[in-house]
């Protein structure tokens, strides 16, 4: 059983070359107006964000053991093009680097005109009450 204190030493199994995706058809939700990061009716970067860490979590799916999990540590993206209210956006993550518990994934979102945004998403494996305690 582990220490109360090393909540940081979380064991990690996982390999680089895991990958996964999630796609999303934009919605008046999903624009830069409704997320109040601008004024335009196209998809919005924080809606970007979320949608690459929805993928880079599906390329580890099932490969956790219980009890544990990944919280956002980082974003560095490039939103490159604009995407209308209904296009349908895909994101792709790749695990490309395993550090102790810090996992590095290359995302891409794509629509059906070509590449919309693309960079690096930082997840760290946690254990989770450990991780929700540190919250209260």
């Amino acid at each position: 059983m582990r220490a109360a204190g090393n909540w940081h030493r979380t064991r990690v199994i996982l390999e680089p070359g895991l990958s996964g995706s999630a796609s999303l058809q934009v919605g008046v939700d999903d624009t830069a107006k409704a997320l109040h990061s601008g004024d335009v009716e196209v998809l919005g970067s924080p809606r970007v964000v979320a949608l690459a860490e929805e993928a880079s979590i599906a390329a580890v799916a099932g490969a956790l053991p219980p009890g544990q999990t990944t919280v956002g540590m980082r974003f560095q993206l490039d939103h490159l093009a604009p995407a209308a209210i209904g296009a349908t956006v895909t994101a792709d993550a790749t695990l490309e680097k395993v550090e102790g518990r810090r996992l590095t994934f290359t995302v891409s979102i794509n629509d059906e005109r070509g590449l919309v945004a693309c960079g690096k998403v930082t997840r760290v494996v946690v254990e989770t009450d450990r991780f929700l305690d540190k919250s209260r």
